[in-house]
């Protein structure tokens, strides 16, 4: 057998050309090119002024407290975890745990950056690696960027002669407008592969570091989740008839994540109901830019209707007025609760209908609580004390999104069913009366010419 030292002593000071340089913070940058920060960004600006980012608003509702955290002394004792050289899966944890920070890049990577660390080897700068066939592509590269951003200042231009020009040159305002966009959109085409091809770019990207206010950064992560993750909820959706059990139709263009405490829940999974006797924890992911407004309901669309012999509909949760954006998609609805029942202004409150706990008869089939999200129309604030009116039994999610004028962009769902815990749980929510209920199959009577054959067994 043909030894492999060679081969891996090779792959180290291959991976070990890329150089590190040091950040604000200290720890180490990697970078891939000297150029990288004239070739990250478009250096032009579109001819429409992009909104203004807005202040940091006083409202500490949804961003963390900035008081120091006491570290426990057996957390200190794991010493020193560094996001770019952590190698196994038990300083991965730790790290997530102590600093609340991901791990860079692969595993594989962060092992050769550790050793190549360790020993101190000298490193070659990206740019100069004895590669013809790489330097001729980083050139290439370099002169197809070029290319695009002189088509994105011609671009830039005409959108500014035809803003203004005379709508009657162009055809009419309706022409006018229409042109307009389509130009627009092309402009915003160009930005995108302008920096596509950019090894940085992709770099940031794969390590979870690209910022999201950019097109590019977007664009990436818009494309990686409709390649599975998209497929995986739209799937789940429909199998579990959320779609057209509750909406008509669903276009989902924003990536959700529930989760209960630690407890990460895939769509459709089984939740204990100790645990989603809390609210849950979301993380909405949108992919345009520009700040809006959402609605955020929690609806049972299997709750038994002993008298009709069918199901019904149960609001859980209704809360309005959730700012979300590209950058800002932590939901924690729990922090929201709280921050309500401090405030005294009604109008600065979010939650319209307080949280229920998803409670099951015994006996019944497993209930589907899907998490639906809306977005709000104009963004324009609702009337917390108008959105509270509603009931909560019989509820009717077509007629709640029409009278708000409510576009849904995700959703999501859990499943809850009678466990061991389910009756402490009701009591718990003043539900007593209904914890003796039990559900039974009815038995269906057999067809004449069969009870002979029934008897007989």
């Amino acid at each position: 057998m043909a030894p492999v030292t060679p081969s891996i002593r090779h792959f180290s000071l291959c991976l070990r050309c890329v150089r590190q340089l040091p950040t604000a913070n200290g720890t180490p940058r990697r970078t891939l090119s000297t150029s990288a920060a004239a070739r990250e960004e478009v250096q032009t600006q579109p001819s429409t002024p992009a909104p203004p980012v807005p202040p940091p608003s006083d409202d500490t509702t949804l961003t963390p407290s900035t008081t120091s955290q006491v570290i426990p002394d057996f957390m200190q004792k794991w010493g020193t975890l560094d996001p770019q050289t952590v190698e196994n899966k038990k300083q991965e944890r730790r790290l997530l745990r102590r600093e609340h920070v991901q791990p860079v890049g692969s595993r594989r990577r962060r092992a050769v950056l550790r050793r190549s660390a360790l020993q101190k080897a000298t490193e070659v700068p990206f740019e100069q690696l004895p590669y013809q066939c790489f330097q001729e592509a980083r050139k290439f590269l370099l002169e197809d960027r070029q290319e695009k951003i002189k088509d994105i200042e011609t671009q830039q231009l005409r959108i500014r002669n035809l803003m203004d020009q005379d709508p009657a040159v162009s055809g009419g305002p309706a022409a006018k407008e229409s042109r307009l966009r389509s130009m627009r959109k092309h402009f915003n085409e160009l930005i995108i592969l302008a920096d596509i091809n950019d090894p940085v770019v992709k770099r940031k990207f794969e390590d979870g570091q690209g910022d999201m206010n950019k097109p590019i950064y977007r664009y990436l992560a818009d494309q990686k989740w409709r390649q599975y993750k998209r497929l995986v909820l739209e799937q789940r959706l429909t199998q579990m008839n959320v779609v057209p059990d509750l909406l008509p139709t669903l276009d989902i263009v924003a990536d959700i994540d529930l989760g209960f405490g630690r407890k990460s829940v895939a769509p459709g999974d089984f939740v204990l109901s100790t645990i989603s006797e809390k609210m849950p924890r979301l993380n909405v992911q949108i992919f345009t830019p520009g700040e809006r407004l959402v609605t955020i309901l929690v609806v049972d669309a299997d709750v038994p209707d002993l008298e009709s012999d069918s199901f019904t509909y149960r609001c859980h949760f209704v809360a309005s007025n959730i700012p979300l954006s590209p950058t800002r998609t932590s939901i924690p609805l729990q922090r929201i609760a709280q921050e309500d029942a401090k405030s005294e202004d009604v109008s600065a409150k979010k939650i319209a209908i307080p949280w229920v706990s998803p409670w099951a008869h015994k006996g019944a089939p497993y209930h589907r609580l899907a998490i639906l999200v809306f977005e709000q129309k104009d963004a324009q604030p609702l009337d917390i004390t108008k959105v509270g009116k509603t009931k909560r039994e019989n509820f009717n999610v077509r007629s709640f999104v029409d009278k708000h004028k409510l576009s849904a962009i995700t959703a999501t769902l859990f499943r809850t069913q009678w466990d061991e815990s389910m009756a402490g749980v009701m009591e718990r929510a003043g539900l007593k009366d209904q914890i003796a209920v039990e559900l039974k199959r009815r038995r269906v009577e057999p067809l004449p010419h069969k009870r002979r054959t029934e008897r007989m067994r």
